[in-house]
């Protein structure tokens, strides 16, 4: 039995936008700049899958995870492309690392030389590239040390720099003092290893951010997260790139009824009916990612109109209210069972967004995004 059979709740994911998404970064940048798709975390809950297939027939050259299992799960879906581990994996995962052929992130000089010694004893070499710290602090060889850190593991015939990078803690920022200290700390440690005689590699430190605002800084590659997704990492980039929307998140009605005033809606009674309201019940809640903490403070869309949340949200539910009362300037509409809703996505000349749910929550698109759960099946569009 199809899934979409067994709940009414669904996440659509369209994969024409992330093709899209990937071309705009590609008109950002020069011809020779190669492009990482960053499909870590599910691709941000996306579908690691299927994006980074999506991401590499639009012009990705790379993809971007954060662990181990997420690169085993690309190589095992016949995925070819260089895959970049973007931290630095225990070295227990040094034996997968050679058999998916999954390139580390480095900065500890013992996992370095475990990591060579490993791979030259099955005759192998042990590709990587150079985390650089350069003033975000969480992980990397700090930028004024990088060259005492080659000297301390270049004498191992198997390790191969691939490449150098770091990473930006405020391109999303509006000034661009602290973005410009970082940029020109690894900038001037790039430099100390071309002058120790040692080539970096890909040289690539530009996030979604810094893609769109900082073209100095493009190297020789950029890395495209959050914008691929459809997603603008700050006011700033709206302009300066049109991106689409990939991911939607829909359900069906499965209970209507009419509830008479000041009688209590879910758990708490919060809120209570004002009469000639209709108060239907989807099956999607904060176990599914509908957060509880938006509760009372979204709209929902059906027929090409909004309407309103109410009471809290459950764990595997919600509900919403119709007014029932008829106006002249306003076509009622009746809600029934079976009805389809958005969540997040469009419908007609209305939108809700994650980006509006994430302002509610005072947080980032990117925890919301991530957070609507596998327990509702994705369907891949486009």
């Amino acid at each position: 039995m199809e899934e979409s059979l067994r709940r009414w709740s669904w996440v659509n994911i369209d994969l024409s936008a992330v093709r899209h998404n990937v071309r705009e970064a590609r008109k950002l940048i020069p011809r020779s700049t190669r492009l990482l798709a960053v499909v870590k975390a599910d691709a941000y809950g996306h579908g690691a899958v299927k994006v980074a297939e999506a991401a590499l027939s639009a012009g990705a050259d790379h993809l971007g995870v954060a662990t181990v299992s997420e690169g085993i799960e690309l190589r095992r879906a016949q995925i070819g492309a260089p895959i970049l581990i973007l931290s630095q994996p225990p070295a227990s995962a040094i034996p997968l690392l050679l058999a998916y052929n999954i390139m580390p992130s480095v900065y500890e000089s013992e996992f370095a030389v475990q990591y060579g010694e490993m791979a030259d004893a099955h005759g192998m070499e042990a590709p990587f590239h150079l985390a650089v710290n350069s003033g975000m602090n969480r992980i990397g060889v700090r930028y004024d040390e990088v060259v005492p850190f080659m000297m301390q593991i270049g004498f191992h015939r198997a390790l191969k720099l691939a490449g150098v990078f770091t990473h930006f803690a405020t391109a999303d920022a509006p000034e661009p003092f602290e973005f410009d200290v970082q940029a020109h700390r690894f900038e001037e440690s790039i430099a100390a290893l071309r002058q120790m005689g040692v080539d970096p590699g890909i040289v690539h430190a530009a996030n979604s951010a810094a893609t769109v605002r900082y073209p100095g800084v493009h190297y020789d590659m950029v890395r495209w997260g959050i914008c691929m997704y459809g997603f603008h990492p700050c006011p700033e980039t709206r302009l300066r790139v049109a991106l689409k929307p990939v991911m939607s998140v829909h359900a069906r009605i499965t209970d209507a009824r009419l509830v008479p005033m000041s009688e209590g809606v879910s758990y708490g009674f919060n809120y209570r009916s004002p009469g000639s309201v209709k108060i239907c019940t989807l099956p999607i809640g904060y176990a599914d990612g509908l957060v509880r903490g938006l509760s009372g403070r979204i709209d929902f869309l059906l027929k090409g109109r909004r309407f309103r949340q109410v009471g809290n949200i459950c764990m595997d539910q919600c509900m919403f209210e119709a007014d029932m009362r008829s106006f002249a300037t306003r076509t009622r509409i009746d809600p029934q069972v079976g009805d389809e809703v958005v969540i997040v996505g469009e419908q007609g000349d209305e939108a809700v967004t994650i980006d509006d749910m994430a302002a509610k929550l005072n947080t980032i698109s990117y925890e919301v995004a991530i957070g609507f759960s596998h327990r509702m099946p994705r369907y891949y569009l486009g």
